[in-house]
């Protein structure tokens, strides 16, 4: 164990870097880390990505913020029905899902499979968005002039809510092409705005796992898988100014994509 935790520590520092390269994709990394590599249950994996995730893109977002590059209209309008519904998702719908969830014959459908399965699809889903990520800058630059259509960024915040919630994601990968093909914000505002949803999204929803799970916490491996992706971060951002990030993405993409596929083999899903 005392291996596989310093293992995980190590990587941390990746789930930082991956933040501050490309503005996102810290949640895609911590919870597998978290679940296959220190071997902690999924639900309580994906508290702990909340408060992760959350403090390290409280960074970004500052970062950001000191370059103009954060549209405070449009992540309030996101933001408020995000907010509230991964509070309630957090607070009621996780501790309310049966465990196990169903069995026909031999084969369990667990709590645990439930949430890597949706976060392996999700993983999948944003590593395609990554690997085409050049048709997602190519429309923000066309659309940048086009009115932002406000009742779809609310139910699309409600959404992704629901889903940040569910997962322990704080929703980077997710918001970031939300913002350019909704919003119609470019990509390094989008990225901005996307840093500042995913910090106070983790934050309020990881409030909601303190009043269930609290208990249950291990706040000296919280804090330190925390320092040490805050440390990686600001490496991220330092080499974000000498690497372009229309190489890194699609490859990252094509990582993410893999790392998808292998939970669904590891929980049995192709078995």
């Amino acid at each position: 164990m005392e291996i596989a935790l310093i293992i995980g520590l190590f990587l941390a520092l990746f789930v930082g870097l991956t933040m501050g390269l490309m503005g996102g994709g810290g949640s895609i990394l911590t919870v597998p880390i978290l679940v296959y590599i220190i071997n902690i249950e999924p639900d309580l994996a994906t508290g702990y990505s909340l408060f992760i995730v959350g403090s390290t893109a409280v960074i970004g977002t500052y970062n950001y913020y000191r370059q103009r590059l954060i549209s405070f209209q449009t992540a309030i309008f996101f933001a408020i029905p995000s907010f509230f519904v991964i509070f309630l998702t957090r607070s009621y719908i996780m501790p309310a899902i049966p465990d196990p969830i169903f069995q026909i014959s031999s084969f369990i459908f667990s709590k645990k499979m439930l949430i890597m399965l949706v976060f392996a699809l999700l993983m999948i889903a944003a590593s395609l968005a990554m690997i085409r990520k050049k048709i997602a800058s190519e429309s923000a630059e066309k659309t940048i002039k086009v009115a932002i259509n406000y009742p779809v960024i609310v139910l699309t915040g409600a959404t992704i809510g629901l889903l940040t919630g569910f997962v322990g994601a704080g929703g980077g990968f997710l918001i970031v092409p939300a913002l350019v093909f909704f919003a119609h914000l470019p990509m390094k505002k989008a990225v901005g705005t996307s840093l500042s949803i995913v910090a106070a999204n983790s934050l309020i929803g990881f409030i909601g796992d303190v009043q269930q799970q609290g208990d249950r916490m291990d706040w000296r491996l919280l804090l330190a898988f925390t320092t040490i992706a805050i440390i990686g971060i600001f490496i991220g951002m330092a080499a974000a100014k000498k690497i372009a990030g229309d190489k890194l993405k699609p490859a990252f993409g094509w990582f993410v994509l893999i790392m998808g596929v292998y939970i669904l083999i590891k929980e049995g899903f192709f078995s």
